[in-house]
């Protein structure tokens, strides 16, 4: 059973809103309003409100569903069929977790900078949403780092315990966000120099150092 569904809510929903769907449905399908043929679909709704309404059982949902996700694409692999593609996803929501690291080969042209970049000035990013750094499906989502580290450990995010320099084989859209956050400040140079390895920053050329005056020709 998968309690999303039986509730008819979105696995990313509040908890307000799937409160609210289990209010209406209980509604709906109670038995003193319809009667004997809604017992089954009542006691389903019941067992899907009981899972997601605490939030450690509700984690543990997610896992499962992520794992069984895992698998279903696994299996799919091994029988030789195309991996499924990805829902499209609406402008302005979380981004993929665990994207791989594109590196100077990628189609995305490089964000120019100033000759005196400061932090803030990276233009592109995954959108990562700050609200859902410590949500439990977020915080350390990502798992024990690979190793190798290379450069500052963060202690924050789904990256907590990787260092920059593990996160940017893994994932640079992440390290981009990173540079547009304040969070991000301390590691401002170390980000500068990751994302100009991997192609993604360079500098405008040098403006002449010989500035005419305002009314010189």
């Amino acid at each position: 059973m998968d309690p999303y569904k039986v509730l008819q809510v979105d696995p990313e929903a509040e908890d307000e809103v799937i409160q609210a769907a289990y209010r209406r449905l209980a509604q709906k399908y109670h038995p003193d309003v319809a009667g004997p043929d809604g017992s089954a679909r009542m006691a389903s709704i019941n067992a899907a409100w009981e899972l997601l309404r605490d939030p450690s059982s509700r984690a543990a949902v997610d896992r499962e569903r992520r794992i069984a996700r895992h698998a279903e694409e696994g299996a799919r692999q091994a029988q030789g069929q195309a991996p499924a593609a990805p829902a499209p996803r609406p402008t302005g929501t979380t981004a993929p977790s665990g994207g791989a690291a594109s590196g100077p080969a990628s189609p995305r042209p490089p964000d120019t900078v100033s000759s005196d970049w400061s932090s803030g000035r990276s233009t592109t990013g995954g959108g990562y949403d700050p609200s859902q750094m410590k949500a439990p499906e977020g915080y350390a989502a990502a798992g024990p780092p690979p190793g190798d580290r290379s450069g500052s450990v963060l202690g924050f995010g789904r990256y907590a315990g990787w260092s920059l320099g593990e996160i940017a084989r893994r994932d640079l859209d992440y390290v981009e966000w990173l540079d547009r956050m304040p969070i991000g400040r301390p590691y401002r140079d170390e980000i500068d120099v990751l994302l100009r390895k991997a192609g993604r920053r360079r500098s405008a050329a040098t403006e002449s150092t010989e500035r005419r005056g305002l009314f010189r020709r």
